[in-house]
């Protein structure tokens, strides 16, 4: 059973390191412009999966944001077209950090299992030692 704690929350702590991956990919992408012409920055949201039976949670894939982005009028920029707009991803900040901190708090989570499973193992072998 002890084996089974550390497994399932070693599964949670993968999924949410992959989670705050994206996230802070997401968030220091949040201003990069690019022209008109291109396609910008599409924010990556993982996709959770339920493991068989007792087995944990699993990444099982990754959805992406609208590549069209959101059109912004910066006639100064350098990367403006012939009207002054320029393409930034449709980031929200704002959500950005609320996912931010659902995985933060999921990782510590599943970290705190992983200790407290540990210290329960380390106690039996000491009890069988005894």
């Amino acid at each position: 059973m002890t084996f089974d704690a550390i497994g399932i929350a070693g599964s949670g702590l993968t999924l949410h390191r992959k989670w705050l991956d994206a996230v802070s990919d997401n968030l220091a992408n949040v201003n990069t412009v690019t022209a008109t012409d291109g396609a910008a920055f599409q924010a990556r949201y993982v996709i959770a999966q339920e493991g068989e039976g007792t087995t944990g949670a699993y990444v099982a894939g990754a959805a992406y944001g609208s590549e069209a982005g959101r059109m912004v009028f910066e006639p100064d920029h350098p990367l403006a077209d012939p009207e002054g707009y320029v393409r930034y991803p449709d980031i929200d900040l704002g959500a950005q950090m609320g996912q931010l901190i659902m995985a933060q708090r999921g990782y510590q989570a599943n970290a705190a299992v992983v200790d407290r499973a540990k210290e329960s193992y380390e106690a039996a072998l000491q009890i069988g030692r005894s």
